[in-house]
């Protein structure tokens, strides 16, 4: 249940108190049983509420917390797109931005996500603009969505931008899951590859080997191999896991901290083959996207590029849009910077040329955008198919491999008795 808040006029804002979580059960005026749960600030005034909706509390207790889990998921883009929608609904409907807000986080079931929102609200309770309270919150809201909500609110709608952002969002969260799906499926096949072929290495050939030994044969070099790479492997198996281990560790490290290894790591990851091209049709896409939302929502051009820069998920591509944004500066129309950096295809330059001329720019990219979008959907389903014949040949090379290795010396013996 929510109840009704009212505003009084003040000549000075005051921030409002955290509030809790409660469970109370009353009677309504007929004797019927009611049950619920409210955010306030103590459990009197909660009290006082309930008698005020004409309910008679019998039980008023802070709600207790979950042994596990108790600090709720961690809060995910979806998220965000799910709460600009749900904001942007209400605000259409006249329910005010603070209790819009409000009802997001009674209802919320992630702890995290309700924290967040009710952190948000109440700043903008005691007066300070969205973008403002969400500036206090960079992590989940990142540059991009700031500034189109600031964009918003200078130009008196909000509600728009926000429904925007959120198509966004959940636009760029689909094209994220699609490359995701493309690199997810043969890593999961090679790691579970390797597994086996480590279990198999460590704990069954030391049998045959055993076996072996009673032949008093000469064993064939392929399978004298894997007995040696299966020695290697009992004796210094920690070694290799803490290699193994350490040389993901740096590569995240080195990623992450160091920008020209990000640079070289994001050009080689564009030239391998099919996957280079679902990558460029990927940033393409999302450069596309995010221009057209920053230009449809006001944001100057220039401010727009230096915020989409960092949106475009490559460092090559990124480069690319900040010369862009250094030759729009000075005058240069997007489509001819764009064709300066030589990266984008001739018809994503054209098509932003016609709607510089047009005066419908947000519209083209728009376009751009589900084109290379629907590009990358039929390039990660064409990958899968041609993946999963390769990836069979790998497992019966790797794991079948070790099998006729072993059975060799067997075959071997059973000719030469016959």
């Amino acid at each position: 249940m929510s109840a009704t808040r009212t505003a009084t006029k003040s000549t000075t804002v005051r921030r409002p108190n955290p509030q809790d979580m409660f469970v109370w059960e009353g009677t309504d005026k007929r004797g019927k049983v009611m049950k619920g749960e409210q955010q306030a600030k103590s459990a009197n005034m909660l009290r006082a509420e309930l008698r005020r909706l004409g309910i008679t509390p019998k039980v008023v207790k802070p709600k207790g917390k979950p042994l596990f889990g108790a600090a709720g998921k961690r809060i995910t883009p979806l998220d965000i797109a799910v709460f600009s929608r749900q904001i942007a609904t209400m605000m259409k409907s006249g329910v005010p931005i603070v209790g819009s807000m409000e009802i997001i986080a009674n209802g919320n079931k992630n702890p995290r996500m309700s924290t967040l929102v009710n952190s948000v609200r109440a700043d903008v309770e005691s007066g300070s603009s969205l973008y403002e309270a969400l500036c206090k919150h960079p992590v989940q809201f990142d540059e991009l969505y700031r500034n189109l909500v600031k964009a918003g609110e200078s130009a008196g709608v909000l509600e728009t931008v926000l429904d925007t952002v959120a198509t966004y969002k959940e636009n760029i969260e689909a094209l994220k899951g699609k490359i995701k799906k493309a690199m997810f499926y043969p890593a999961m096949v090679i790691a579970v590859a390797l597994i086996v072929s480590s279990i198999l290495l460590v704990f069954v050939v030391p049998q045959f080997e055993e076996v072996f030994k009673g032949f008093g044969a000469d064993l064939p070099a392929f399978t004298k191999l894997i007995v040696a790479l299966s020695r290697f492997m009992v004796s210094w198996w920690w070694v290799i896991l803490l290699g193994a281990v350490g040389m993901v560790v740096a590569f995240i490290m080195a990623k992450n901290r160091s920008v020209n290894f990000a640079r070289f790591l994001d050009r080689i990851t564009l030239k391998i083959p099919v996957i280079g091209q679902i990558m460029h049709n990927s940033a393409i896409a999302r450069f596309a996207r995010t221009l057209g939302v920053t230009f449809k929502a006001g944001v100057p051009l220039v401010e727009a590029l230096d915020t989409v820069a960092g949106a475009t998920g490559n460092v090559v591509y990124e480069d690319a849009v900040r010369r862009i944004r250094d030759d729009v500066a000075v005058g240069y129309p997007v489509n001819m910077a764009m064709k300066q950096v030589n990266l984008f295809p001739h018809m994503v330059t054209q098509m932003t040329a016609i709607g510089e001329e047009a005066g419908a720019l947000d519209a083209m990219l728009f376009k751009v955008a589900e084109f290379y979008e629907q590009e990358v959907n039929n390039a990660v389903d064409a990958l899968a198919s041609l993946l999963e014949p390769l990836i069979m040949v790998f497992l019966g090379v790797i794991v079948g491999g070790m099998v006729i290795a072993m059975y060799l010396p067997i075959f071997k013996l059973a000719a030469t008795v016959g």
